[in-house]
């Protein structure tokens, strides 16, 4: 539930589905009584988010009005429609769909308000995806402050309805957000934050030893991923690939910080030889052998990942470094960055920036 679940509410709107869902006088009227009973099966369009095709996503929703659905498929259905529009940077379109939604604390989304569709249910039926789309946007309009207004707005909701996980959620967005503003000192108290939640979780000591590098703590760095790779080994972990790979990147970027990339190297290697698709050490393994002035291993790397797992590897941070390196090594490389935007174009997933081909 929400805040606007638990306290005294405006009274609420006229039940709009009276007759629900536009039931003859023949039928019984749909109603759902359980937790259960109000998640539908969306197999079919959560396989379009999950294969990046916004477009034909946006196409498959029903274009139907509040009447034609019960209110929590509808707005689940809108919930939909606004990270599709999201992804695809239409943030005009998303900030006008999103203003014929608001107010999210609005009655209108409360069980409650359809006695005779929910008879059973209370409390606030808004999807929290579309808590952190409303609260994300304003910065893609240029509007930085009122992001960071509501992500700490957001970040006090779960707090008041003890939502640990979404909690740790609105943290990492806030910490990744004063992170690229280079906002260390605030970065730094929402992983104190977090840590001091759960002080053994790798991922976020990691980002720790990530921060730390930024502000040039070496040793501090150095302490937080040997931590790491301690409670990892203790929990017996070390042979799961994702773990073991964490490691091996946390070592990794220990060798770069030194400028050691040779050794840089061999971690990655390592890491890819553990998982082929770990697209952030087929990446950074790319960048240092540029720095180590092994150009033309570099590119083939690059390449190489783009061929045998083009759904994981067309990356944009990685196109971004592989142009890049197309720039330093060929003297026709526009021709060569435009076979391979073409070639992006047939594979990669709707959202793909193609701007990073720096064509």
């Amino acid at each position: 539930m929400d805040p606007a679940a638990s306290r005294t509410d405006p009274t609420p709107q006229p039940d709009p589905l009276s007759s629900p869902l536009h039931t003859t006088s023949s039928q019984s009227p749909i109603t759902f009584t359980s937790a259960d009973d109000i998640s539908p099966s969306l197999s079919s369009l959560l396989s379009l988010c999950h294969r990046g095709q916004w477009h034909l996503l946006l196409s498959s929703l029903p274009s139907s009005s509040p009447l034609s659905h019960p209110p929590h498929l509808h707005l689940l259905h809108s919930t939909l429609s606004a990270l599709s529009l999201f992804k695809l940077r239409r943030y005009p379109d998303l900030s006008r769909l999103i203003s014929t939604l608001s107010p999210l604390d609005s009655p209108q989304y409360h069980f409650q308000s359809y006695p005779s569709i929910y008879p059973h249910l209370s409390g606030s039926f808004v999807p929290f995806s579309l808590r952190i789309l409303h609260a994300l946007l304003p910065h893609r309009l240029g509007d930085r402050p009122q992001t960071l207004d509501r992500l700490y707005d957001l970040l006090c909701l779960c707090r008041a309805h003890h939502w640990p996980h979404r909690e740790s959620h609105v943290l990492s967005l806030l910490f990744a957000h004063h992170f690229s503003y280079k906002e260390y000192d605030v970065a730094l108290s929402l992983i104190q934050e977090m840590l001091e939640k759960d002080p053994s979780d790798p991922v976020v000591l990691s980002r720790l030893g990530y921060l730390q590098l930024q502000i040039g703590d070496l040793n501090g760095a150095n302490s937080s991923f040997q931590r790491v790779e301690s409670l990892i080994k203790e929990a017996g972990l070390e042979t799961d690939t994702a773990k073991g790979n964490l490691i091996g990147r946390n070592k990794a970027l220990g060798y770069v910080v030194a400028k050691d990339y040779t050794s840089a190297v061999r971690e990655y290697e390592t890491c890819i030889e553990r998982d082929s698709a770990d697209v952030v050490a087929v990446n950074n393994k790319a960048v240092c052998l540029m720095y180590s002035r092994d150009l033309s291993d570099a590119v083939k790397g690059l390449e190489t990942a783009l061929e045998r797992i083009p759904t994981v590897a067309v990356d944009e941070a990685l196109v971004v470094n592989l142009c890049s390196m197309y720039e330093l090594a060929f003297v026709n490389h526009a021709e060569v960055k435009k076979t391979l935007a073409t070639w992006i174009q047939q594979v990669a997933p709707d959202d793909f920036d193609p701007s990073c081909t720096r064509i």
